[in-house]
């Protein structure tokens, strides 16, 4: 049996709509052994496998991974970059 606990409503919605508007997140979670994580992350999918759900994602160096749900501690959108900051007065 697995210790898996569902994670609520808001936070499922917030990662599918992040997913669907292709927003890059920063990504907080604990791994297996307890070790926290953070990464800038692309997220790609939400799945469902043995009664758990994952988020599928992206890294920076191109790799794709997967977290439990229940282990992610933070996921907040990254802000678009503006481009270069203007030259007022040049």
């Amino acid at each position: 049996m697995s210790d898996y606990h569902p994670v609520d409503c808001a936070t499922y919605a917030g990662l599918e709509l992040a997913i669907l508007r292709r927003r890059r997140l920063l990504l907080g979670w604990r791994d297996p052994g307890g070790l926290v994580h953070i990464e800038r992350v692309r997220p790609m999918d939400l799945r469902t496998a043995r009664g758990e759900e994952f988020l599928v994602f992206r890294t920076g160096d191109g790799e794709v991974e997967k977290v439990r749900l229940d282990r992610i501690c933070r996921a907040r959108p990254v802000r678009a970059s503006l481009g270069r900051p203007s030259r007022q007065g040049a």
